[in-house]
């Protein structure tokens, strides 16, 4: 019978041409409106890294001003110092740790008929690849002895790789940055977490880094830090030194934890850090260390910011204005079919029987709207990155799950529309109808 319904559904969509080109659009159109922004609120509240998030933590501690006017307020930064990122590292009370932070050098070609240019650099530790899972072409990342050392390494992204290498194996081979040789150890390929959940605080939609350093390296030759730096005190003295037993921070810390004991027992090695620490008059505040993990991290950053929950509510409302148009004209549609209706209730059709012919049809309808839907939300995606250009690079890609959640959504929304008006048509009296036939 379904097959059959299909048919009836088909030849007469088939019959009102017109006006079932008008309700595909009315739909199409809602649907793109509202997939242009879910697509993007998915994209931006993703779980980068589903199988791990919940054992990956992001350090805080509350090493700020005490002066604010309202100490209910009180939050602790999003970054740690120096001092105490160290501190924490020397420590090594977790499975992994990981303090990095974002930098810019300048890579010298090997052919010197190329000019220098700037690559988005990424100070850290060895931890980092295994811990952020990070996938690799060549080789790997570099060992902890590397760190202690301050050994000249560096791993490089697949499209650096390619543009300095053509792609080849440059495992072994060296690339000159600030002045400094570094010699490979390993080539990424393409990774692009999405949110970049390890540095929200620089930017949780920029692409991930294109060369990556260990850290020990950055500070024992001072290079230069181009993420977000913020300091509540002045320093006590000039100087990089200075800088490094400041108040200020910049470097972002995380800890992988692989239970809730292990978690326990981290926050109970930090709370004992930071009463240390008052002890030698550093964290004026009340004492508010906190473990976040990954999806923590990114509801408490608002990574998906208020403004595009709010363009999605608005966007559905419209989905639902289109919705009220096609029950009008789904409405119109069934009853200019009375005739119809009323010789197939004469000859035993039964209600239930019209109201799946009705529903399957309206699911046609809604299907039709989905595909072209999708193609709709297409050009809207494609819009926003022209408007934006390309700081929403990152954003506007539609994947498999949001195609068929765009035709599903056309298909339910279809659905629902059709019920008033499926509920009249069976309401249809064969005995007036037939009078006139």
């Amino acid at each position: 019978m379904f097959r059959y319904y299909l048919k009836l559904g088909w030849l007469s969509i088939r019959r009102n041409p017109l006006l079932s080109a008008l309700m595909v659009a009315a739909i199409a159109v809602g649907i793109g409106a509202s997939m242009t922004t879910i697509t993007v609120n998915y994209t931006m509240s993703n779980n980068p890294i589903p199988h791990k998030s919940e054992q990956l933590f992001a350090v805080q501690l509350d090493n700020w001003d005490p002066n604010q006017d309202d100490p209910s307020s009180f939050e602790p930064p999003d970054q740690v110092t120096y001092t105490d990122a160290m501190a924490l590292m020397r420590a090594k009370k977790a499975f992994r740790q990981v303090a990095s932070n974002r930098s810019g050098l300048v890579l010298e070609p090997e052919n010197p008929d190329e000019r220098p240019f700037s690559v988005d650099t990424r100070n850290t530790w060895a931890d980092f690849f295994p811990m952020f899972e990070a996938p690799f072409l060549y080789g790997s990342g570099w060992d902890e002895a590397a760190d202690e050392n301050m050994d000249q390494v560096v791993v490089l992204s697949q499209a650096i790789n390619e543009q300095v290498f053509g792609g080849e194996n440059s495992v072994g081979r060296s690339v000159r940055l600030n002045g400094m040789d570094f010699r490979v150890v390993g080539v990424l390929k393409e990774w692009l977490p999405m949110p970049k959940f390890y540095d929200v605080t620089n930017g949780p939609f920029d692409p991930t880094e294109e060369v990556f350093i260990p850290f020990t390296v950055a500070i024992e030759h001072e290079l230069p830090r181009n993420g977000n730096t913020n300091c509540w005190k002045p320093t006590d003295g000039d100087g990089f030194e200075a800088f490094k037993a400041s108040e200020c921070v910049w470097i972002q810390f995380w800890a992988e934890l692989r239970n809730e004991d292990e978690k326990r027992e981290y926050m109970e090695f930090l709370n004992a850090y930071v009463e240390q620490q008052k002890e030698l008059g550093r964290f004026p505040r009340p004492m508010n260390n906190r473990l976040d993990d990954v999806m923590e991290w990114m509801e408490r950053q608002e990574v998906v910011e208020e403004d595009a929950q709010v363009m999605m509510g608005l966007s559905l409302l419209f989905l639902l204005v289109c919705l009220l148009n096609t029950i009008g004209l789904l409405l119109a549609k069934f009853m200019r079919k009375s005739g119809d209706i009323s010789v197939r209730r004469a000859l035993g059709a039964r209600k239930s029987d019209l109201f799946r012919q009705h529903m399957i049809e309206a699911g046609l309808i809604g299907l039709g709207g989905g595909v072209l839907g999708v193609g709709l939300t297409l050009l809207g995606l494609k819009g926003i990155q022209s408007l934006f250009g390309d700081i929403v690079d990152n954003l506007v890609g539609m994947d498999w799950v949001m195609v068929l959640t765009a035709i599903g959504l056309a298909i339910v929304s279809a659905l629902l529309a059709a019920l008033y008006p499926t509920w009249q048509a069976c309401r249809i009296m064969p005995a007036s109808q037939l009078k006139t036939q």
